[in-house]
């Protein structure tokens, strides 16, 4: 390889710094303590899987797989997500286990990104998925869980937008008549581009009745009341249930003392085609895109020969970090020991008392120091071994 690429990174991949790396790993220790309280139990899985199995079920665009061939000649893929290889062990190794499951994971995922992207093509997603609960409480109680994590990590300006896909898929159905027409507007929902949504309803054949009813859709946000205007706008049974479990959900999250930072949101679409019902999306104030968000998939283990409910959440670390670090100061580490070359048995005896008592302790002979004020700003306490007399003192004595 050429030298030109010396200190290139494949495209979408990015080194992490100590301060960042750090700033990380609170959040995911965070996340990882409130979530195991609820009850959910860690699982891992590997980082490449078959093609045709969890690579199909995934949902992800093909032409963002990562594939390989294994030395048998099968495609294998790097995973793209971590909702289809848990289904996987749900329908395999724990087909047998008590339901509901409640799983939980933190684990990178992998996606190919275009040249003029700009998009990370390896991220970390934490996230938990309840199998074989079909309820509205199981719903409200992943939507809860993801809600409290967010308020322990510190990320208090965040908001949960909620909707249900049975809904804008009913709606559209009924009024554009087929699928591969609706696919369109579900595209222009998904990317919330909503001045192209009201272009491609203009130039429909319809009445402008039901042009009236499509643009509606695009103003059903806010409080409870939208769903009363949501059912005015289709009354097929399938969309009275759809509202039915959306307003279930919400009295549940009341209950929960979880609806505070709630938004309704019913023309709320998702990237992922396996979502069935509720869904939803978490922001930050600041960001331009969301934290992550889940939904009810209660088709997907069907790709696995094991029919069962499933709800889950799934937030991306590097974007919660970038909502957390608006808020963050500088991460200081906990304790550096300067001594000088005469003084060095001195300060590894007391480098050795405090890392027993569990403190984090940087060794530095002071002759390798550029700057001592400048080095020793980063440390939280600084002790001084320097000279041949005395015992040593602390910066911040």
């Amino acid at each position: 390889m050429s030298k030109l690429f010396m200190f290139e990174k494949p495209q979408g991949m990015r080194d992490t710094l100590p301060e960042l790396y750090e700033l990380k790993r609170r959040i995911r220790d965070t996340f990882a303590k409130e979530i195991a309280q609820w009850g959910f139990e860690r699982v891992e899985t590997p980082s490449v899987e078959f093609y045709e199995t969890v690579g199909a079920a995934s949902a992800i665009l093909d032409q963002q797989l990562f594939k390989l061939l294994d030395h048998k000649g099968n495609t294998l893929v790097l995973r793209p997500d971590m909702t289809a290889p848990i289904a996987r062990i749900a329908a395999s190794t724990l087909k047998d286990a008590d339901r509901p499951l409640r799983l939980t994971y933190d684990a990178p995922v992998f996606r190919a990104q275009q040249a003029e992207g700009g998009r990370p093509a390896e991220f970390e997603q934490i996230g938990v998925e309840l199998i074989g609960d079909g309820s509205s409480g199981a719903d409200a109680e992943v939507i809860s869980l993801m809600m409290s994590s967010l308020a322990r990590a510190e990320i208090s300006s965040y908001q949960v937008a909620i909707g249900n896909v049975g809904f804008v898929n009913a709606l559209l159905k009924e009024i554009l008549g087929n699928d591969h027409r609706s696919q369109e507007f579900r595209r222009y929902l998904y990317e919330k581009n909503y001045v192209g949504f009201r272009k491609a309803v203009d130039a429909l054949p319809l009445s402008s009745i039901d042009k009236n009813r499509l643009n509606k859709l695009l103003r059903l946000k806010g409080d409870r009341s939208v769903i009363d205007e949501a059912r005015k706008l289709v009354e097929s049974q399938e969309v009275q249930e759809a509202l039915d479990q959306l307003e279930m959900v919400m009295s549940i999250l009341a209950d929960y003392e979880s609806d505070e930072h709630v938004l309704i949101d019913l023309n709320l679409v998702m990237h992922m085609s396996y979502y069935t019902g509720t869904v939803f999306e978490a922001y930050s104030e600041g960001l331009g895109y969301p934290l992550g968000g889940g939904g009810r998939y209660d088709k997907l283990l069907e790709a696995f020969n094991h029919d069962e409910p499933a709800t889950g959440f799934g937030l991306r670390l590097d974007r919660l970090a970038e909502a957390a670090g608006r808020k963050k100061q500088r991460v200081m580490k906990d304790s550096c020991i300067i001594f000088s070359q005469d003084r060095r048995k001195e300060a590894m005896q007391a480098a050795k008392k405090l890392r027993e008592t569990g403190r984090s302790v940087v060794m530095q002979e002071i002759a390798g120091i550029k700057n001592v004020d400048s080095y020793s700003s980063q440390f939280n306490d600084v002790q001084y071994f320097v000279g041949s007399n005395g015992n040593g003192g602390s910066a911040n004595e």
